[in-house]
């Protein structure tokens, strides 16, 4: 098949539409003989459209695979491993690689920054949590940084932070139960020592450095390792520490289970009160949305679903279901857009809650391929 995004070229007010058009996942959108009728109409078309036509030969399709998030991300988290493994044993200068880490992180977000917010909870198995954190938080703390508009360089330092935010107490993170007393004075000073060791491993950036350090502060001087408050705290540490606690809420670790996405995103809301800054918080929220890009949920027409894309705002996302309302899975996805009665969201659900699994490209097309 020879697949091209639809243009306005392609289609006017008031006649009939000669193809299917498909979203980038497959899904059907309009059969072939849809007539539009408003400018509305045209634009959603134009904006989220795929058509079969016959004629289009894509020279780049040709001799150069789709970029894809989840291998982007895959990537990243097969080079990081060793990395974090020698800066531990003190093994020399890896700034180098680390800043090639990062930037498969930024490729990934630059493909598309929802199917990167998708990997965080439909990716999980990828390396082990210790690894895989650090990634999720590289993931979330660019989103909100580009949000916010923080310049190149400090987004490429607070990158490299996060993936080394916890070198400190890297076999730690994987263990089961309650912690000891000697494990738990590891986790406080696990700032220090980050520094310590990622300085023998010859890295200068300050930015990059005070982020480690400063990424358990809590605003109202709580944290640690130095009880910092306010605007004493740098801004990128914060954004490492609102992505690192949310990152840490919704992952599957050893020895619990993770919360709901939502739940967590109301635990940071509670958080910006004394220990995290509100309005980063607010960014977050508004950046991931009330139900994030994953989160499994039931409408109230009772077909289960995940959420695909943010909706026209926080509360309203597009969910693609995949169970019907009688429980039988679904041979085609279909898409709903919870802005209409019938389709809102009723509950969010567990993955436990969800009898069936499905593939990332099947909801989020060639920017999740495996």
């Amino acid at each position: 098949m020879t697949i091209r995004r639809l243009t306005y070229g392609d289609v006017r007010l008031g006649e009939l539409l000669p193809w299917d058009v498909c979203g980038d996942n497959g899904a059907l959108l309009v059969r072939k003989g849809y007539v539009p009728t408003s400018d509305s109409q045209l634009d959603a078309l134009v904006a989220r459209g795929f058509i079969d036509d016959p004629e289009y030969r894509d020279p780049v399709a040709a001799v150069a695979e789709p970029p894809s998030v989840v291998r982007l991300l895959n990537q990243a988290l097969t080079a990081l491993e060793p990395l974090l493994q020698r800066i531990v044993a003190g093994g020399g200068a890896v700034q180098a690689e680390l800043e090639q880490v990062a930037a498969l992180v930024r490729a990934a977000v630059d493909v598309n920054p929802e199917v990167a917010a998708a990997c965080i909870l439909h990716n999980q198995q990828a390396a082990s949590y210790a690894v895989r954190h650090c990634i999720d938080t590289a993931v979330v703390a660019l989103i909100v940084a580009r949000a916010i508009k923080r310049e190149p360089a400090e987004q490429q330092s607070m990158l490299l932070a996060a993936l080394t935010m916890n070198v400190g107490m890297l076999q730690l993170q994987d263990e089961r139960g309650l912690l000891t007393d000697a494990e738990r004075s590891l986790v406080r000073a696990h700032p220090e020592r980050g520094i310590a060791l990622l300085r023998q491993a010859g890295v200068q950036d300050p930015v990059w450095l005070d982020c480690v350090l400063a990424h358990h502060e809590n605003e109202d001087g709580s944290g640690y390792p130095r009880g910092l408050a306010g605007d004493a705290i740098p801004c990128p540490a914060k954004l490492i520490a609102l992505a690192d606690r949310y990152c840490a809420r919704v992952s599957t670790r050893p020895y619990r289970k993770p919360m709901l996405p939502n739940a967590a995103l109301r635990d940071i809301l509670l958080e910006a009160r004394h220990a995290l800054d509100a309005q980063l918080g607010a960014v977050l929220i508004r950046e991931l949305g009330i139900y994030p890009i994953g989160t499994y949920v039931r409408l109230l027409n009772g077909e289960v679903g995940v959420v695909a894309r943010k909706g026209l705002n926080s509360t309203t996302p597009y969910v693609q279901t995949f169970i019907g309302p009688r429980g039988a899975k679904l041979d085609v996805f279909l898409q709903r857009d919870t802005r209409a009665d019938l389709s809102a969201i009723r509950d969010v659900l567990s993955a436990e809650q969800v009898d069936a699994t499905f593939r990332m490209d099947q909801v989020w097309g060639r920017a999740a391929l495996p």
